[in-house]
């Protein structure tokens, strides 16, 4: 019975993909002193939309076929990311999503019973801790070249953000960009998914 769900895994392996493939391009655009490009990179946009899926199958099929899409969503993205992106970003990104994925699936079938807007709020919000920091870390850090070699521009030394004068690596600045634009798609995300899981009913087991 996977064909129910293949939706639901094509839309996951889309959004996985897209991001890995457009976290290796920082955003080169200047807004005064601050350059976007020492703090985001434009994969920071659509990898939120990933626990938008995970939670609405989560809530029509329950945690169990939410796993199964986590699991196949994977599994392909890690195939097609290889493609795509550097060998290193495909483990880093697999090593994130399972993790942060499966953590999201777990609690939020623990916060099923809260207000509609909280479960997926409360749930993507601390996944997207535990990814942005095993992702940028495993896929940027000088501590995992055993991974492969990484890009120079993001492990450089800089002014945090930019502008602050704290000198930090690069990856740093784009992980605590990335999580802001997590959080803020996380809020974005919750007007579809009230609109979609409304039309979505769990059907019955």
């Amino acid at each position: 019975m996977l064909t129910r769900y293949l939706p639901f895994i094509g839309a996951m392996a889309l959004v996985v993909v897209s991001s890995n493939y457009l976290v290796q391009f920082p955003i080169k655009i200047a807004i005064g002193p601050l350059n976007l490009a020492d703090l985001l990179t434009w994969g920071a946009f659509t990898y939120p939309m990933a626990f938008l899926v995970s939670d609405l199958t989560n809530r029509r099929f329950g945690v169990h076929g939410a796993r199964i899409v986590v699991m196949s969503g994977f599994i392909l993205a890690v195939a097609l990311s290889i493609i795509l992106a550097t060998p290193r970003i495909a483990i880093a990104s697999g090593a994130a999503f399972f993790v942060a994925q499966m953590l999201d699936v777990s609690i939020f079938d623990r916060l099923r019973s809260m207000k509609w807007w909280q479960t997926p709020l409360i749930s993507s919000i601390l996944a997207s801790i535990v990814d942005t920091a095993l992702f940028f870390s495993m896929a940027f850090s000088a501590s995992f070249a055993v991974l492969g070699p990484t890009d120079e521009f993001a492990i450089a030394g800089s002014a945090l953000f930019g502008v602050l004068p704290i000198e930090a690596p690069r990856w740093i600045s784009w992980a605590l960009g990335d999580l802001v634009v997590k959080f803020a798609v996380a809020l974005a995300m919750l007007l579809p998914y009230g609109i979609l899981q409304r039309k979505m009913a769990r059907p019955v087991s």
